[in-house]
Parts: structure tokens; sequence; C-alpha cells
């Protein structure tokens, strides 16, 4: 399974495991503040949507920036920068993620660079 460790712990076990965890939580939970967003302003007026994902999305959001620099010591301040940036879009941490993955940056064995 992509993104799990081969050691004890799985995805909890590396900060790289709990990023990716969270880049697509932070996507899925967006995802579901869109559409009770859309219900709340557009089909019935009921803002119970935004009601519970507000506050997951949130709680995601802040984990997703935590272990973003979690990560600083192994990514030079561009990329840091870019993958918090990526926080802000909707699903831009699924897209960060999947260009760090593809260029190596979320590699276990990285090691800080310049």
């Amino acid at each position: 399974m992509r993104g799990v460790t081969k050691h004890n712990g799985g995805m909890f076990s590396s900060a790289v495991g709990r990023f990716r965890l969270l880049a697509l939580a932070e996507a899925v939970s967006w995802a579901g503040l869109l559409i009770g967003m859309f219900f709340k302003y557009v089909v019935v007026e009921n803002e119970i949507g935004v009601k519970i994902f507000g506050p997951v999305h949130g709680a995601i959001f802040v984990g997703y920036v935590l272990v973003t620099l979690m990560l600083a010591d192994r990514w030079d301040r561009k990329t840091l920068i870019l993958g918090l940036v990526a926080s802000i879009p909707p699903f831009g941490t699924v897209v960060f993620e999947r260009w760090a993955n593809r260029t190596g940056r979320l590699d276990e064995a990285q090691t800080a660079k310049d």
C-alpha cells in the first residue's frame, strides 16, 4: 500500500506518513465543506453540512500545517512554502503531495537540503 512504511506502526509512525494521510484528509474535508456550502447557500438553505464539515476541516487543516512544518528539516524553503500554500485552495494538498512524491521529496531516506 502506498504511503505505509515497512516498519511497525504504518502511516502514523513517520512524519511523511502523517503528511500523506493529512494531505488526503484535508482535500476530502474541503470537498465536504464545499458540498455543505452548496446545500446551505443554493439548494435548501440548511447549514448542517457547514456545521459538521467546518470544524472537521478546520482541525484537519491545522494538522496538515503542523505536519508540513515537521518536514521543514527535509525540504528547502521553497518546497515548505509550497506545501503550506497548498492548504489554501481546495484539493491543493493532494496536488502538492503527488508532486512532492514524484520529485522524491517524500522519500523516507531524504535528508535536509540547503
